[in-house]
């Protein structure tokens, strides 16, 4: 079982360099994990240290728990969500209501949020919790207001935008009545 382990880890690394366009050697030069070490990992001849996963995860922009649940989860499989499964998040102070539709899977790079925000909420953020984050919005009731690099786009129902996040944005519910919409999340 643990080989069978081991050799998923090592498909999934190559499969996240190749994604990346990196060569062994650029690999390399971003972790200080010599070439050979990454070569004999990638062909499952060696099992990982937590310290070197550290320093993959680290050059790839994730977490060690993601990668894993990725390797975990093994081959890529079709995943019903009932309604009832959807998890639901409240921020009272806000006025905010975030449904997990498809909630993350590590086997795919996308998921669909449906938002609600109530007349005049208005929510701030930082910036994405990954630089070039892509967000399709469409909005399915009410009106939305989005900020995205200082700019204000207002949509209507109907209404779609798309765009990469890289800095702070702001959702809006300007109008009388709540804004339903739905957000497809998908990393760069």
């Amino acid at each position: 079982m643990r080989d069978d382990v081991d050799e998923r880890l090592a498909r999934r690394l190559t499969a996240l360099r190749v994604e990346h366009t990196w060569s062994l050697d650029e690999l390399a030069g971003r972790t200080g994990v010599s070439r050979s070490t990454l070569s004999r990992l990638e062909r499952a001849e060696i099992s990982p240290t937590a310290a070197l996963l550290n320093k993959l995860c680290t050059a790839y922009g994730r977490t060690m728990s993601r990668l894993l649940a990725e390797v975990e989860s093994g081959a890529e499989a079709v995943r019903v969500v009932r309604a009832e499964e959807q998890r639901v998040w409240t921020d009272e102070a806000s006025g905010f209501v975030r449904r997990s539709v498809s909630p993350p899977n590590p086997d795919l790079r996308a998921e669909v949020v449906e938002g609600l925000l109530a007349p005049g909420a208005h929510i701030a953020y930082d910036g994405p919790p990954t630089p070039g984050l892509e967000h399709h919005i469409r909005v399915l009731d009410g009106t939305l207001a989005v900020t995205v690099e200082g700019t204000t786009h207002t949509l209507d129902e109907g209404d779609a935008m798309s765009f990469r996040l890289w800095g702070p944005s702001a959702y809006a519910c300007p109008g009388a009545r709540p804004v339903r919409y739905a957000l497809v999340v998908v990393a760069p």
